[in-house]
């Protein structure tokens, strides 16, 4: 099996992340589903992340176009894509879907960075904050891509700041 599709995830702060994509700017995240895709964006002081779309993935590629449209549209400086490891923290198939999915979104929107972000649990929770927060359960999928998108980026955010913190101090 392809090295490539046992990547493990990126982390904010390593060595390897540093260079294009460390400074201010908007980051976008996003949670890669087989049929659906959802996107969040960041401020550009990377503090919070926000849902933008979910995009709908399709056979012709519509939905790698829609992605990379997307970046430059909102300007990123590093797109962050979640990466669905199991609890016993192997690849799976949707994870090898996430790592092809980057790989193929990295060469449309180089030189931006595209890393992959632990992303394990994130749609439960998303699913827990929607529906406390009142959703009703027949109208979250419309939005759950996005939720778990803001989900991935800002965990992404938290430790990215951590990790600033901890090299500034």
């Amino acid at each position: 099996m392809d090295p490539e599709q046992h990547r493990l995830p990126d982390k904010p702060g390593d060595p390897e992340s540093a260079g294009p994509g460390t400074g201010r700017g908007r980051r976008l995240g996003i949670d890669v589903g087989g049929v659906r895709i959802g996107v969040a964006s960041s401020d550009p002081d990377g503090i919070l992340a926000t849902p933008v779309e979910t995009v709908r993935r399709d056979r012709s590629g519509k939905h790698l176009r829609r992605l990379a449209a997307l970046a430059a549209e909102l300007e990123a400086v590093e797109v962050i894509v979640g990466l669905p490891r199991t609890l016993a923290d192997r690849t799976g198939s949707s994870a090898r879907d996430a790592i092809e999915l980057a790989e193929e979104l990295a060469r449309r929107v180089a030189p931006i960075p595209v890393r992959l972000a632990d992303e394990r649990l994130t749609t439960v929770s998303a699913q827990r904050s929607l529906r406390a927060a009142g959703v009703p359960a027949r109208e979250q999928r419309a939005v759950i891509d996005q939720a778990a998108a803001v989900a991935i980026l800002q965990s992404w955010l938290d430790q990215r700041r951590v990790a600033q913190g901890a090299t500034d101090g």
